[in-house]
């Protein structure tokens, strides 16, 4: 969730071109610092400024838009901004050549404080604009809720070419378009791209993929069980090293790009297996560390289980409602009722809720899945640690 905030933004309209703003004339909005400048015109004194509008925001090629969370207005989704109003907003903001900013707020109070300390250019929200018509004009996307009442996007009363741009752009066919888009992501068969295994290579021998070595390696340098790390492969790829995602999610354990980097897997490696395996072990272990206070270790597993799928920041969240209703944080069977309940607005919208909506279903299954896959694989599989030949191997490489 984008939440940097930024100063307000009016902007002066210099008369006959010869005031310069900033260093060198520069237009570029670096902190949409508030700017009044008197200056005097050839018939007198006078002081003149103007709204942020259509020109300056394609100037800074920066549109921020500010909205609510929500299924239908922005969640994030393994680091992907999601949600039809969010969409919609990037699409706008394509159409002009800007980039978006998405910025969440917790009510309809503070969408319309941000537009009027010009601090948003854009509420990227259906509301009712009648109760605010002296600080906003309602334009771009809209719903009918009944013959007479609509809810709109709104922009500032004085961002009038803005508001003239989204009328323009807007046409219903888009936001049926992206919906039934949204729809589809989430089918099964559409979610990832992969050539599926067994779940077992050897049953009757206890070998479970082509890639139990590696796993028993890298889960034993975190000192995970190795096949519980296979268990979540299998959730993740179904062991298929080249499985992409439609949000881009890449290779045995699915790491999004953004990730690979922060972890130090450069972009032509995440596909390799061995090296996808160790990039995923070290990412559990981070995640780890942030659940240190859980104990026993076995219960603090399914908690990172669950924030390698849905976030940490959600995984916190579920564990503050937990505690705000006096229930027991540490325990899994417990805060995966609250992770449920994060797709519920009367959860999410709660002060306790600080990265709002999530998909609390799918990580809930997905953790359910991985622990049903492991104990199966505990009952065919040794626990034993992979043999210590590789450390031979480095010894011998550096002889």
């Amino acid at each position: 969730m984008k939440t940097n905030n930024k100063a307000g933004k009016g902007l002066l309209v210099p008369l006959l071109g010869l005031l310069m703003l900033g260093t060198g004339g520069c237009g570029e909005r670096k902190e949409r610092q508030d700017m009044e400048v008197s200056y005097q015109t050839i018939a007198g004194n006078q002081e003149l400024t103007a709204d942020y509008d259509l020109p300056q925001i394609q100037e800074s090629g920066e549109l921020i838009a500010v909205t609510l969370s929500g299924p239908d207005t922005y969640y994030e989704y393994r680091d992907k901004g999601m949600g039809l109003q969010y969409e919609l907003a990037e699409q706008f903001a394509t159409h002009i050549g800007a980039s978006l900013r998405i910025e969440v707020v917790k009510d309809t109070a503070e969408l319309v404080r941000r537009i009027e300390n010009n601090d948003a250019d854009l509420i990227a929200v259906e509301l009712d604009v009648n109760p605010y018509r002296k600080i906003l004009q309602p334009c771009g996307s809209y719903s009918q809720t009944d013959s007479t009442a609509r809810r709109s996007w709104a922009v500032s009363r004085g961002a009038t070419e803005l508001a003239e741009a989204l009328d323009q752009w807007y046409r219903p066919e888009r936001k049926k378009t992206v919906l039934a888009e949204e729809q589809r992501r989430f089918l099964p068969q559409y979610r990832v791209r992969r050539r599926a295994r067994a779940p077992f290579l050897s049953r009757s021998q206890g070998i479970i993929s082509p890639y139990d070595a590696l796993f028993k390696r890298h889960a034993g340098g975190i000192d995970w069980d190795w096949r519980l790390m296979a268990a979540q492969c299998y959730q993740e790829s179904a062991f298929d090293p080249q499985a992409v995602s439609w949000v881009g999610a890449r290779g045995l354990m699915q790491i999004m790009p953004a990730t690979a980097a922060q972890l130090g897997l450069p972009a032509e490696q995440i596909e390799q297996p061995e090296a996808n395996i160790r990039a995923a072990a070290r990412y559990l272990r981070i995640l780890e560390r942030k659940f240190a206070d859980i104990q026993p270790r076995t219960e603090r597993l399914y908690f990172v289980l669950a924030s390698y799928n849905g976030g940490a920041g959600h995984i916190e969240d579920a564990r503050n409602l937990a505690r705000r209703d006096k229930q027991n944080a540490d325990r899994w069977e417990v805060v995966k009722q609250y992770v449920l309940r994060l797709s519920d607005p009367r959860y999410y919208t709660r002060s306790e809720v600080k990265f709002g909506y999530m998909r609390g279903s799918e990580t809930y299954h997905y953790v359910e899945r991985i622990q049903e896959r492991w104990s199966e694989y505990q009952r065919v599989a040794k626990p034993e640690r992979m043999p210590q030949k590789a450390r031979g191997e480095r010894k011998k490489k550096f002889r």
